[in-house]
């Protein structure tokens, strides 16, 4: 069964940036060009003919481009230990508004709503469970703190599948579908 997410893929600019900042971690698994996205919506396991109505219900989703810009870093943390390091972007609404409509496709589509907060950002490193590594990501967080770019857009709304793998999960793209023009 095909593991699916729906995201925006930032340009190759915004993606080189981001690559600027991925060292200092020991043992960190920074992401590669290729795993750098803006999840949308995750979906998971479906079968074949749930992920075709997925699909055509994605394709009929009319949205401006977002025009965002990255602002900051941040951390996933449980029980004390940070998971994954993220770049957050900003402004949080044209994105938000996206994973409404995302996600009303989706249930239109057969699945359930979405439940988990929607937090709009590119996970840019997954951290170890072993460590030690905490000073090292505290020093990291302060150091780029500032992160910050110009605006971009996401003109492109990607159905992915996701493979994992040992070295780590790998994204395909199975549909694409353009925004409409943004009004900002």
């Amino acid at each position: 069964m095909p593991r699916l997410f729906v995201a925006l893929r930032p340009p190759p600019a915004i993606r080189e940036a981001l690559s600027d900042v991925m060292d200092g971690i020991p043992g960190a698994r920074w992401q590669d060009d290729d795993q750098l996205h803006l999840t949308v919506r995750f979906i998971g396991e479906v079968d074949r003919p749930m992920a075709e109505d997925i699909a055509a219900a994605l394709g009929s989703i009319h949205a401006p481009t977002p025009l965002v810009r990255l602002a900051a870093v941040g951390g996933f943390t449980n029980r004390g230990r940070t998971e994954a390091l993220w770049a957050g972007v900003t402004p949080r609404e044209p994105l938000a508004h996206l994973h409404r409509k995302v996600d009303t496709a989706c249930v239109r589509a057969g699945l359930a709503p979405e439940r988990r907060a929607y937090l709009p950002h590119l996970t840019i490193a997954r951290l170890p469970r072993a460590l030690g590594a905490e000073p090292a990501v505290e020093a990291w967080l302060a150091a780029n703190a500032g992160l910050s770019s110009d605006v971009f857009a996401l003109p492109h709304l990607i159905l992915f599948q996701s493979q994992l793998t040992r070295a780590g999960a790998a994204y395909e793209p199975v549909a694409r579908w353009p925004l409409g023009t943004s009004t900002a």
